[in-house]
């Protein structure tokens, strides 16, 4: 299993970005794909989530600003930001998670947002 994200990038405080986590290889009993962030000296956290029943949840912080969707054709979830703060600004990291406890990380993503 292999998860490419892309879409990071530098933007305005209020500004938008889409990240693109694609997923390729055996995904037959994948459970759920979250995205994830880490500033630096933070710990990482869960920012989205969709399950492979579409269900979502979201961390309080990005509720009503991030969107999270999924395109199956393609394999890829998507995670729209919009309302960006300098807070949001973080190395973004795609996850899948799988039935057995199989879990596998992207290489992740840079996102800063200046005020």
């Amino acid at each position: 299993v292999q998860l490419v994200e892309s879409g990071g990038g530098l933007v305005q405080a209020g500004g938008s970005l889409r990240l693109s986590c694609a997923v390729s290889g055996s995904i037959f009993r994948l459970n759920a794909v979250g995205w994830y962030r880490q500033a630096p000296g933070k710990q990482r956290e869960l920012v989205a989530a969709i399950t492979s029943g579409g269900s979502t949840n979201y961390a309080d912080s990005v509720k009503g600003r991030f969107t999270i969707s999924r395109e199956n054709a393609k394999n890829t979830v998507y995670l729209q930001m919009n309302s960006l703060r300098p807070e949001d600004t973080a190395v973004y990291y795609c996850n899948a998670n799988f039935a057995g406890g199989s879990s596998y990380w992207g290489q992740g993503t840079q996102v800063t947002v200046s005020s």
